[in-house]
C-alpha cells in the first residue's frame, strides 16, 4: 500500500506535526518532558485513552477562558489521557507527552478500539437505547418481554414524533423506526463501546456513547462531493441487478435460461410502468488463461447497466454469450474474479439499490489459488461488495458430475453471502439433468427478480416498508429466491428512506443496547444488532497490512509454519490493533507474549476476532495443510487491506489534509 502513494507515514507522525507548528512558540514544547498516561483501573499497562466528539477545543490549562491551542480538534481523534481536572482532561497524541487540555463533556472514554455499526434492517427491530443497565437486564429477564417490548416501541415512537411525553421513559433514545427508514451506510458516525457486561448467554449488553459529525466527515474532494450530493437524494429508488454468469463449459443452458429471465423482467418492468427504475447488467466470468489460454478469458464484461428503453441491446448482448469451448484448470472456477469485475467495472452510479446474482455450478478458486486472479476469499469478497452497498446472492447449480465440490462450493458461496442474521442468500438449485436444472434454475431467478422489482414498484408509489415474515426453512428454490428477495428489498428500501431522510444516529452518551435483537431473543433466536469495527487511520492501516505482509512472507520463507514466533506475532498484533492501534504503529514488531502483557491487553475486550480466539494449543495441533490454509486466509485479508487504501468514497478526512490521518471503520471480522 506504501508504493501506492507518498501519503504514508508512520503512525502518529502526521498529527504530531501539525501540534508541533500549532505549539511551536509555546513555552510548554521547550518545557516537555517523558510522561505517562495514567492507566485504566485494575490494570498495570493499559493507558487511558478517549476520543473526541466534534466541536472539541484544546486549551492550555484546564478552564476554558485559558489560551486556545486548537480551535477545532478534528472529531474522532484519539488521545491518551494524563490527567483530571476541574471537568477537563488533559490529553496528547502520544503516550509520551502531554498536549493540552480538552472538556471531559467533549470526549468520551474509551478503553479499546472498538465501535459498533448498525446491521442491515431485514427484519430486526430498531435498537433501543437504555438508560440504565439494571432496566434492560430487568427487560430481558421478564416473562413478558415481548409486551414490555412492544409498549416501549410505541411509547419511545410518540416522544420522537413529539405526540407526548412519557415521564421516566427508561429509553433515551432509538435507532429510527421502520417508516423512518435505516440510518445509511454511508454516514458516518460513531458508537465507541465503553464497557460490556454478558448477563445473559448468547447475548452482550454494551454501554456506548452515539456520536454524529453531521456534514463535517465529509472529504475534501469538490468533485466526489457533488456526485454524492447528486445521487445521496435521488427522486425515486433505483435498482441495478447484474447477473455474473459462469461460461465455461456445461454453462449453456443456464445461459440461455439467464436471457430468458431478464426478457421476462423487462417485461414485468414495462408492464409495472416502472421505466427507468431498474437496469440489468452481465458480466461473464471462467478461469485462468495462464495454463490454456483457450479458456478465452477469466472475465469479461457482457453488457454494462442497461434499462428498459435499450432492453435489445443487452438482449442481442447476452444471446450471443456462449460456454467455453476448452476445459480449465480446475473443476472450481474463478468466480471471486467475476464478483469482483461486477463491483469494480460496471457504473453503479445511478443506482442505490444494488443486487448481484451469482451463477455458477463451481466453486470458487480457493485464495491460495497462484492462478486466481483475485486474492480475496469470500468472507473478504462481501466485506468489499458491502463498502459499496451491493447485496450478493448465489445461485449453485448442483450437477451431478460436481458432486465432490458441492460441501466446498455451499460453505464458500454461504460465506460469500452472509447476513447479519446469520443467515445467507445462497440458493441451491437441483440439477439432476441439465434440461431440469435449467427450468428450476429459471423459476428461481425470475421469482427473485420479480420479489426485487415489486419493492422498487411500492417505493416508487410512496408505500411503507412491509417487514417479511421470519422464515427458517423453505420449501423450494422458488420460495426461498421470494424470502430472501423481500429480505434484500426490505433493508434496501429501508436504506433509500433513511438516506432520502438524512437519518442521523442517535446522539446519546453513557447509554446502553444490547447486541441482539431483543423481538427475536424473545423467541430464542440471535439475531445481531450491531457489528464490531475498529477505528483506524490510513497510516495505521498501512502499519498492519506491511506488518502482517512481513510476518507472512517470514514464514513462507522459511517453511516454519508451526513455529510458536509465527503464531505470536499474528496473535500480538490483533491484540493491539483492537485494543490500541497507536501503540501498534508506535512498535509494529512487538512481541506482547515476550512482553508478558498480552494477558492483560486480551482481557476484558468485549468482542475477539477469530485469531484472538484461537488458542495456542489449537494452533500447534494443526496440521501442515490446516496452517497453510491460516496463512492463506491472511492473505486474503493482507489483499483487502490494499482495496480499503483505494475505497476513496469511504474514508472520512474531517479537515485534515494529510490522507494519512483520514479514518476508516475496519471490520473486526477482517482483521488479523
Amino acid at each position: 500500500m506504501r508504493t501506492q502513494t507518498a501519503l504514508y507515514f508512520s503512525s502518529g507522525v502526521c498529527s504530531l506535526l501539525a501540534f508541533s507548528l500549532a505549539l511551536f512558540f509555546s513555552p510548554a514544547v521547550f518545557a516537555a518532558e517523558k510522561r505517562i498516561p495514567l492507566l485504566l483501573e485494575g490494570k498495570k499497562t493499559l493507558s487511558q485513552r478517549i476520543v473526541t466528539h466534534p466541536g472539541a477545543v484544546m486549551t492550555a490549562e484546564a478552564d476554558a477562558q485559558s489560551a486556545v491551542l486548537q480551535s477545532a480538534v478534528k472529531p474522532f481523534s484519539v488521545f491518551y489521557v494524563y490527567g483530571r481536572k476541574n471537568n477537563f482532561l488533559e490529553v496528547g497524541a502520544s503516550s509520551g507527552a502531554a498536549q493540552g487540555w480538552i472538556e471531559a463533556v467533549k470526549a468520551t472514554d474509551w478503553p479499546q478500539a472498538m465501535t459498533l455499526l448498525f446491521t442491515e434492517r431485514s427484519g430486526r427491530m430498531p435498537v433501543l437505547f437504555f438508560r440504565e443497565e439494571n432496566t434492560l437486564k430487568r427487560i430481558c429477564a421478564a416473562d413478558d418481554l415481548r409486551r414490555q417490548l412492544k409498549e416501549l416501541e410505541e411509547q419511545a415512537k410518540a416522544v420522537r414524533e413529539n405526540k407526548k411525553s412519557v415521564p421516566d421513559l427508561p429509553v433515551l433514545a432509538t435507532e429510527p423506526f421502520d417508516h423512518e427508514g435505516a440510518v445509511s451506510r454511508k454516514r458516518f458516525y460513531l458508537m465507541p463501546v465503553k464497557s460490556m457486561s454478558e448477563p445473559f448467554e448468547g447475548a452482550k449488553f454494551l454501554q456506548v456513547a452515539s456520536i454524529d459529525p453531521g456534514d463535517s466527515g465529509k472529504n475534501n474532494d469538490k468533485q466526489e462531493d457533488a456526485k454524492e450530493k447528486n445521487n445521496d437524494k435521488p427522486d425515486a429508488m433505483r435498482t441495478g441487478i447484474v447477473f455474473v454468469i459462469d461460461t465455461t463449459i456445461s454453462m449453456k443452458p443456464y445461459i440461455d435460461q439467464s436471457l430468458n429471465v431478464i426478457r421476462s423482467a423487462f417485461n414485468t418492468i414495462e408492464k409495472e410502468h416502472l421505466g427507468e427504475s431498474v437496469g440489468f447488467a452481465v458480466i461473464a466470468f471462467r478461469n485462468s488463461t495462464a495454463k490454456n489460454p483457450k479458456v478465452g478469458y477469466v472475465t469479461q464484461k457482457v453488457r454494462d447497466f442497461t434499462t428498459l428503453k435499450e432492453r435489445k441491446l443487452l438482449e442481442d448482448a447476452l444471446g450471443d454469450v456462449e460456454e467455453a469451448t476448452a476445459s480449465t484448470h480446475s473443476y472450481d472456477e474463478d468466480s471471486m474474479a467475476g464478483v469482483k469485475a461486477a463491483i469494480d467495472e460496471l457504473n453503479w452510479e445511478a443506482y442505490q439499490s444494488r443486487v448481484l446474482v451469482l451463477i455458477s455450478d463451481a466453486g470458487p478458486l480457493p485464495p491460495g489459488d497462484p492462478l486466481a486472479a483475485t486474492r480475496m476469499a469470500p468472507a473478504e469478497m462481501l466485506d468489499y461488495a458491502k463498502s459499496k452497498n451491493i447485496w450478493l446472492t448465489v445461485l449453485h447449480v448442483r450437477a451431478p458430475s460436481g458432486a465432490k465440490d458441492h460441501e466446498y462450493a455451499e460453505k464458500a458461496y454461504r460465506e460469500l453471502t452472509k447476513t447479519a442474521s446469520g443467515s445467507s442468500s445462497y440458493m441451491p438449485i437441483p440439477a439432476p439433468t441439465p434440461a431440469t436444472g435449467a427450468v428450476s434454475f429459471a423459476k428461481t431467478a425470475q421469482t427473485l427478480a420479480e420479489s426485487l422489482t415489486k419493492v422498487v414498484k411500492a417505493t416508487s408509489l410512496r408505500k411503507l416498508p412491509e417487514k417479511p415474515k421470519l422464515q427458517v426453512k423453505t420449501a423450494s428454490p422458488e420460495d426461498e429466491a421470494r424470502r430472501i428477495g423481500a429480505s434484500i428489498g426490505y433493508a434496501m428500501q429501508l436504506e433509500f428512506i433513511g438516506r432520502q431522510k438524512e437519518n442521523r444516529a442517535p446522539g446519546v452518551v453513557d447509554a446502553w443496547i444490547a447486541d441482539m435483537d431483543l423481538a427475536q431473543l424473545a423467541e430464542h433466536r440471535y439475531v445481531p444488532t450491531v457489528e464490531v469495527a475498529i477505528l483506524l487511520t490510513k497510516n495505521q492501516l498501512s502499519d498492519l497490512q506491511r506488518t502482517l505482509q512481513i510476518i507472512v512472507d517470514q514464514a513462507e520463507r522459511t517453511k516454519k509454519t508451526d513455529s510458536r514466533d509465527f503464531f505470536q506475532s499474528i496473535l500480538s498484533a490483533s491484540a493491539q490493533m483492537a485494543r490500541d492501534p497507536a501503540a501498534f504503529s508506535a512498535k509494529p514488531g512487538r512481541n506482547l507474549q515476550e512482553t508478558g502483557v498480552l494477558g492483560e491487553v486480551l482481557e476484558d475486550l468485549p468482542y475477539k476476532s477469530d485469531i484472538m480466539l484461537l488458542k495456542e494449543d489449537d494452533w500447534y495441533r494443526m496440521s501442515v495443510g490446516e496452517q497453510t490454509s491460516f496463512i492463506n486466509r491472511l492473505k486474503s485479508r493482507i489483499a483487502r487491506y490494499e482495496e480499503y487504501d483505494k475505497d476513496r468514497s469511504n474514508w472520512e478526512s474531517f479537515g485534515a489534509s494529510d490522507a494519512g490521518d483520514w479514518v476508516y471503520r475496519v471490520p473486526l471480522s477482517v482483521l488479523p
